[in-house]
C-alpha cells in the first residue's frame, strides 16, 4: 500500500448492470479455432476484470496471461492507468501491475486507433505538436458491450467514427484488434511513445519504423515511487502493410520519416500508421516485451507471437490464452454462492495469478540487479521473476501461491536469491531490476522464510540462510542501492528502532521514520528467521533471534491510555535514546499515526502474532484481549447490521489510516487481525469478522478493498473464503476458520487435491465450526501444518448457527503457541 497525498479519493458506488459482461457474452464462438473446453471450464470460473478499477483498487481491466510479462489495457486520467469513471481512453497501454499504490504503473507505448486527416491543418494537425497529445486526441467510449475477462477485453470506442478495440495477451507478446466502422475507408494507428500513464514519466525514448508492417520502440521510464530510471523494448507487427507513415515530436509531424531519436518526456513523440480500410475494416498489432534489448523483443514475438513465419491470428491468441487462464482458474473448485460470489471469488484467483510477473525472454535472458545480463537454466524450465512488492505479498499472496503453485513458488524463492546474488542485499520493493527503497520493515525475511518452511528453498537453505543473516545482523553499505535494516544499528543495540524522522533515506520510506512500526516487523522477522535458523543447526543464531523475537515489548508501554475506551497498554515509538515519543504538550494518544507506516498503534498492536500468548498477557488476559478485539472489530455493530457496519464503523477509505483505531480492512498492518480471535481461542468471531468484511468485496468497480497491491487483497479473500489462513510466519501454520462456500476443491500442483466441506453450511446466515475431521480423524487443533496439508484429503466442518464459548477451538491445548508459551 502506498498514499498518493496529493490525489483526490473517489468514491462513488458504481452500478453493476452496466460493468459485468460474463463469459458467455463473449463472442469466443465467432473465433477461428475456438476451444469448446476452455469455454466451459472458463465459464465456471467466471471473472470480471473490471473489480478494482474504482476507488483505488488500482486493478487493470485490460488482458495479461498468469504471471505474464507483458500487458495491454486502457490509460485515462488515472495514475494506475485507467478508473471505469474515466470520461476518457487516452490509449491502450503496454504494461501495467496490479493494484499497486505509487503512480509509476505502466501505461507505456500508449496505442490508439483514429480516424480523420493527417497534416498540414488536417485533423492532426502535423504543424502542430499538441495535436499529438494524447490527453487531447483521447476517444469518448461506452460501457454498452463491454467484456472483461480472463485473457479477453473489449470496448467500444464511440470517437471516429466509433471503433471496437480488442485486446488478449500471452507471456511476452499481445494483440489487439481495432475495428473500425463500415463506412471509413481509411483509419489510422496512433503510437505514442512519449506519454504512458498519468504520471508515469517518460525519461526519454526511439522509435524506429524497420518495414511496411513493423517499428520497434525503446522506451526509458521512471521506477516505483520516483525511483530509478528503467529501459522496456517493444517491437510491434501489423497484420498487414500500412499505407502511409509519419512521425511527430514537439515540431510537429513529418510524413514517412522512418526513426526518431530519444526524446524527452516533455516533448511529445511518436508515430502514425494508415491503413486501406476498403477491404477490411479491422487492423491487428501484435507486440512483444523485453527488459533485455531488442533482440529480446525480437524472438519473444518470434516464438510467441507467430506461428511458423506468419503472425498469429487474434481469435487464435486469444484462445490460446483463454486456454492459459481455464487452466490456472480450474486448480479451485467450488461449489455453492451466488453467481456474484462466484465471479468475486475466481476474480479474486485471477489476481492473484497476475504477479511477479515473468522477467526473462523465451531465450532466458533477463536483465539482472547489477545491470549485467543474466540467463536462466533453460533445461529445468527455470523463470525468473520481477516485481516484488513484499511489505504487501509476504502476508497472504506469497502464501497462496506456494500453497497452489509450489513450482513457481521455487522459481520466486530463486530470483529473490539471484537479486542478492546480483545486488548485494535482499530485497524491499523490487521494482524491474532496481531496489525502491518504498516501505519499511523486513519483509523479505517473512516472505522467504515462509518458502523455505514450504519446500520452496531445497538446496539453497544454506545460501538463503546467509543472505538473511546478512540482512538481520547488518546493514548495507551507503554504496548499495537497498537501504535494507536501516534501523539495525539501534535495534540491534537497544532492542528497538529509533523514531527519527530526519534519518536519511535512500529512497521514499526508511524505517527510523517510523520506528514503532519497524521494530514489531523486525521482531516478528527475528522470531521466523529462528526456526529456520533452529532447524539448520544454528543454535547459538537461534536463540540471539528468539530473543529479538521477544523486542516487540520494547515498544509496549502500559502507561499508554486509550481515553475513549480505557483500554490501557499499546505499542509506542521510542525516539533516539530511549525516551517515549510525545506529542509537544507532553501527550500521546495510540491514535496517533506517528512512529507508525500506514496505521496507528491501535492497528499495529496486533502485530505480534510470534506471541499472541504474551501479548494477551500484556492486555490483561484472554477476556480483556477479546474485549480490545471487540472494540477494535465493532463486533457488535457487525452482529446487528454488518452490511451496514462495515462501512461505518471500519476505516474504509483506501488512504484513511492515519488517526483511527478501528480495523483497517484495505491495508496490509492488520490483515491478520481476525485471526487473532482463534489465537485466544474466540473462533466464531473471526467467522463473523471475516463475513462480513467479504460485504467489501463485491462484482462490481469498487469490489476490492483498498490497492489490491499485487494480488495481496484478492489473496487474503481467497483464504477467507476458503476456511483457511496463514499463521505465524516460519511455522507453516495454517488457522482454520468457517468457509464461505459448502465445497473447495483445491488442486495443489503436486498432483494432490485438498477437499473442503463445509458440512450443515446454511446460506444467508451464520455458520459456526461446531467439529472438524481431517482425512476422517477429529481435528481439535485449530490449525494445520504445511506438511499436513501438502497430503492432500478431506477436511470436513460441521457447520452450526450457533457458537458455542466451551466448544470447537476454546481449548488452550489446541491453539497455537507463541514465544511464551501456551495461550493462559
Amino acid at each position: 500500500m502506498r498514499f498518493p497525498s496529493s490525489l483526490s479519493l473517489c468514491k462513488s458506488l458504481l452500478s453493476l448492470s452496466s460493468v459485468f459482461v460474463i463469459l458467455a457474452s463473449t463472442p469466443i464462438a465467432s473465433a477461428q479455432h475456438s476451444s469448446s473446453s476452455s469455454i466451459s471450464v472458463l465459464a465456471k470460473t467466471p471473472v470480471n476484470t473490471f473489480i478494482g478499477t474504482q476507488d483505488d483498487g488500482n486493478t487493470f481491466p485490460g488482458a495479461s496471461a498468469p504471471f505474464g510479462m507483458i500487458q495491454v489495457s486502457p490509460i485515462g486520467e488515472h495514475y494506475s492507468g485507467w478508473r471505469y469513471t474515466d470520461p476518457k481512453i487516452r490509449g491502450f497501454g503496454h504494461f501495467f501491475l496490479s493494484g499497486a499504490g505509487c503512480w509509476e504503473q505502466g501505461g507505456q507505448l500508449s496505442v490508439l486507433p483514429v480516424t480523420g486527416s493527417i497534416g498540414p491543418g488536417g485533423d492532426f494537425d502535423t504543424s502542430k505538436a499538441n495535436s499529438f497529445d494524447h490527453k487531447k486526441y483521447a476517444s469518448n467510449y461506452t460501457h454498452d458491450g463491454e467484456v472483461g475477462t480472463a485473457g479477453y477485453f473489449k470496448m467500444q470506442l464511440t470517437s471516429y467514427g466509433g471503433i471496437t478495440a480488442e485486446n488478449t495477451a500471452l507471456t511476452r507478446v499481445a494483440a489487439e484488434r481495432y475495428t473500425f466502422a463500415a463506412n471509413q475507408n481509411s483509419g489510422h494507428i496512433l503510437v505514442n511513445v512519449g506519454q504512458a500513464n498519468e504520471r508515469h514519466s517518460v525519461a526519454g525514448s526511439s522509435l524506429q519504423v524497420i518495414d511496411d508492417h513493423t517499428l520497434e520502440a525503446k522506451i526509458v521510464t521512471l521506477s516505483f515511487c520516483g525511483g530509478t530510471k528503467y529501459t522496456t523494448w517493444y517491437r510491434m507487427e501489423f497484420n498487414r502493410p500500412f499505407k502511409t507513415h509519419g512521425v511527430w515530436n514537439e515540431v510537429g509531424g513529418k510524413e514517412g520519416v522512418r526513426s526518431l531519436s530519444q526524446q524527452g518526456e516533455v516533448r511529445p513523440h511518436g508515430a502514425w500508421f494508415s491503413f486501406d480500410l476498403s477491404h477490411d475494416k479491422s487492423v491487428t498489432a501484435v507486440t512483444s516485451i523485453s527488459h533485455v534489448d531488442i533482440q529480446g523483443a525480437r524472438r519473444n514475438l518470434g516464438a510467441e507471437g507467430k506461428i511458423g513465419e506468419t503472425l498469429m491470428s487474434f481469435d487464435a491468441m486469444r484462445e490460446k490464452a483463454q486456454a492459459l487462464w481455464a487452466k490456472e482458474l480450474n486448480s479451485i473448485r467450488i461449489t455453492g454462492g451466488s453467481q456474484d460470489e462466484r465471479t468475486v471469488f475466481y476474480t479474486a484467483l485471477y489476481h492473484t495469478l497476475l504477479q511477479p510477473l515473468t522477467g526473462n525472454d523465451v531465450d532466458g535472458r533477463y536483465r539482472g540487479w547489477d545491470n549485467q545480463i543474466h540467463t536462466t537454466d533453460r533445461r529445468t524450465g527455470e523463470t525468473y521473476y520481477e516485481f516484488f512488492s513484499l511489505w504487501d505479498t509476504y502476508r497472504a499472496q506469497n502464501q497462496m501461491l506456494a500453497l497452489l503453485r509450489p513450482q513457481r513458488a521455487k522459481d520466486i524463492a530463486n530470483s529473490v536469491l539471484k537479486i542478492h546474488e546480483q545486488s548485494g542485499w535482499l530485497p524491499r520493493w523490487g521494482y524491474a531490476s532496481y531496489e525502491t527503497n518504498v516501505m519499511t520493515g523486513d519483509p523479505v525475511t517473512p516472505f522467504l522464510v515462509d518458502l523455505w518452511r514450504y519446500g520452496a528453498l531445497k538446496g539453497k537453505e544454506k545460501q538463503a540462510y546467509a543472505a538473511l543473516r546478512q540482512n538481520a545482523f547488518g546493514v548495507p553499505d551507503f554504496k548499495i542501492r537497498a537501504q535494507g535494516r536501516a534501523g539495525n544499528p539501534s535495534y540491534l543495540q537497544l532492542g528497538f528502532v529509533q523514531y527519527d524522522r530526519a534519518f536519511p533515506a535512500k529512497g521514499m520510506d526508511v524505517d527510523p521514520h517510523h520506528g514503532g512500526s519497524a521494530t514489531l516487523e523486525y521482531a516478528q522477522g527475528d522470531a521466523a528467521l529462528a526456526m529456520m535458523a533452529q532447524a539448520l543447526g544454528k543454535k547459538e543464531d537461534a536463540a540471539i533471534l528468539r530473543k529479538r523475537g521477544a523486542n516487540w515489548r520494547q515498544v509496549w508501554d502500559n502507561s499508554v491510555v486509550d481515553q475513549e475506551l480505557g483500554f490501557k497498554g499499546f505499542p509506542r515509538a521510542r525516539i533516539d535514546g530511549g525516551d517515549w515519543y510525545t506529542e509537544i504538550d507532553g501527550s500521546y494518544s495510540p491514535r496517533s499515526e506517528h512512529g507508525f507506516h500506514e496505521g496507528t498503534a491501535w492497528q499495529y498492536q496486533w502485530l505480534v502474532q510470534q506471541d499472541v500468548p504474551g501479548l494477551v498477557s500484556e492486555m490483561g488476559g484472554r477476556e480483556m484481549a477479546g474485549k480490545r478485539l471487540d472494540a477494535f472489530f465493532a463486533l457488535e455493530a457487525l452482529q446487528k447490521d454488518p452490511q451496514h457496519a462495515v462501512r461505518k464503523e471500519w476505516v474504509v477509505g483506501p488512504y484513511s489510516y492515519y488517526n483511527q483505531y478501528r480495523y483497517n480492512p484495505n491495508n496490509e498492518p492488520d490483515l491478520h487481525a481476525p485471526w487473532i480471535y482463534t489465537h485466544i481461542g474466540q473462533p466464531w468471531k473471526t467467522a463473523i469478522v471475516a463475513r462480513a468484511a467479504d460485504i467489501l468485496f463485491s462484482n462490481a468497480p469498487n469490489g476490492v478493498t483498498g490497492n489490491d497491491d499485487l494480488g495481496t487483497m484478492s489473496a487474503w479473500y481467497l483464504f477467507s473464503a476458503l476456511g483457511l489462513y496463514p499463521s505465524t510466519p516460519g511455522t507453516g501454520q495454517f488457522l482454520l476458520h468457517a468457509p464461505k462456500f459448502i465445497n473447495a476443491e483445491i488442486d495443489l500442483g503436486n498432483g494432490k487435491t485438498l477437499t473442503i466441506n463445509s458440512l450443515g453450511h446454511r446460506t444467508n446466515t451464520n455458520n459456526f465450526i461446531h467439529a472438524a475431521r481431517f482425512n476422517g480423524k477429529a481435528q481439535d487443533k485449530v490449525f494445520l501444518d504445511w506438511e499436513a496439508l501438502q497430503q492432500g484429503g478431506t477436511l470436513e466442518f460441521q457447520m452450526n448457527d450457533r457458537f458455542d464459548q466451551n466448544g470447537w477451538g476454546t481449548q488452550s491445548k489446541n491453539l497455537p503457541q507463541g514465544l511464551s508459551g501456551r495461550m493462559p
